[in-house]
């Protein structure tokens, strides 16, 4: 029912083009006026004594600016439903498009300062630490950031602060692993064994941020060159690299893909929201990693103040307790939000996780794509097969 109301829901919202800067695809939610709490006010009684509300200011200056537009790397439904509260909170018209954080990435490298949406939501912090190393987004200190519960979940010039985690893992299909007379894989190493050979299914390294977390994963674990050639190896047994990360995980159920790498909470999506009850949840029993989503603003944004309303509004329980209401079962990490219990139900922990260099992930990762695609084709890999390395 979550799914069906999340799909009713984003399809409601109108169209709306131009609102993103002609023909990309933006969604608008046509919303009503900001709700209780949100009235503005500088002053009580004129007493120029009494300080200003800062909150209030700023509601009142993203107002005026009347419109704010999204680009949101999670799942659709949560960006919609996000989209839609904003609107209805403040009266903004709130446009939207979905794509992946590599296109979000690429977008924005080549708008150059100039860009055709206000704010970025969702997907893993890797692209997002590489457009604000390349000076793309613009630094913001919001007050609600006192309710992030670790450092580590905000960039240290608060280029971006971080909304949920999620744990890397793998999704296989239960029933066709049986059929198959095959044991389900355990660990990073047991993925390269040959009995997998075309039952794997990985996200795109040029498109999904998932992916990218993948080759920071293997190179951190096993050092630079095991961890590139350990990709290499995973290689011959992977059927397809999807364009977005939950690209895998969306096919496990159904049985196209046995055995899917992704993030676990789109696993238990497709168990509770689609009823999948043939999915497992593996979490690699050496170790693995966690992805940091996350919201940033867009340096040259067109509507500044509304931006940065947009992220004291992702900071805060309004926006991220909705995300399990429409199948999005990440950890969260403000300490005044509800946390889904489904995560925890499933055995996930996200403090179980390896230690992530985020700054080596920052200076290199554009280096280690460029490193794990030459080697895959030098390894006889046919990469620009976009039936295989999927764009689209």
């Amino acid at each position: 029912m979550k799914k069906l109301l999340s799909m009713l829901l984003a399809s409601a919202m109108l169209l709306s083009l131009a609102a993103c800067g002609g023909g990309n695809g933006a969604q608008s939610n046509q919303g009503g006026q900001s709700s209780a709490g949100n009235q503005s006010g500088t002053s009580q009684g004129g007493d120029a004594s009494v300080p200003a509300d800062p909150m209030a200011e700023l509601i009142d200056a993203a107002k005026a600016e009347g419109e704010l537009v999204v680009y949101g790397s999670c799942e659709e439904e949560y960006l919609a439903a996000a989209c839609q509260k904003f609107e209805q909170l403040y009266g903004i018209k709130t446009t939207f498009q979905r794509l992946s954080t590599g296109e979000v990435q690429a977008k924005i490298e080549e708008e150059n300062g100039n860009p055709s949406a206000d704010v970025w939501f969702g997907g893993t912090t890797d692209p997002y630490n590489v457009v604000a190393a390349e000076g793309l987004l613009e630094p913001y200190e919001a007050m609600n950031a006192s309710h992030i519960t670790k450092d580590v979940y905000k960039h240290s010039d608060n280029m971006w602060y971080g909304i949920y985690t999620g744990i890397l893992g793998f999704m296989v299909n239960k029933d066709r692993l049986e059929s198959k007379g095959l044991e389900a894989p355990k660990d990073w190493p047991d993925l390269l064994k040959p009995e997998y050979e075309g039952l794997i299914w990985l996200s795109n390294y040029n498109t999904a941020g998932t992916a990218k977390l993948v080759i920071n994963t293997m190179i951190q674990k096993y050092g630079h060159d095991d961890g590139i050639q350990y990709l290499v190896d995973l290689d011959k047994n992977i059927e397809v690299y999807t364009k977005s990360g939950s690209g895998p995980s969306k096919n496990v159920g159904t049985g196209e893909c046995t055995i899917g790498i992704g993030f676990l909470h789109d696993g238990i999506t497709q168990i509770l929201d689609n009823g999948y009850d043939n999915i497992e949840l593996i979490i690699p029993s050496s170790g693995t990693s966690c992805e940091i989503g996350a919201t940033a603003i867009f340096k040259g944004a067109k509507h500044p103040n509304a931006a940065k309303l947009w992220i004291e509004y992702a900071l805060s329980p309004d926006c991220v307790n909705q995300a399990d209401e429409v199948g999005s079962y990440q950890f969260l990490v403000l300490d005044n939000a509800e946390q889904p219990q489904a995560a925890y139900d499933f055995g996930l922990d996200p403090n179980n996780v390896m230690d992530y260099d985020f700054d080596d992930a920052t200076k290199n990762i554009s280096t280690y794509i460029e490193e794990v695609m030459n080697a895959l084709a030098n390894a006889g890999a046919n990469t620009g097969d976009t039936g295989r390395f999927q764009t689209e």
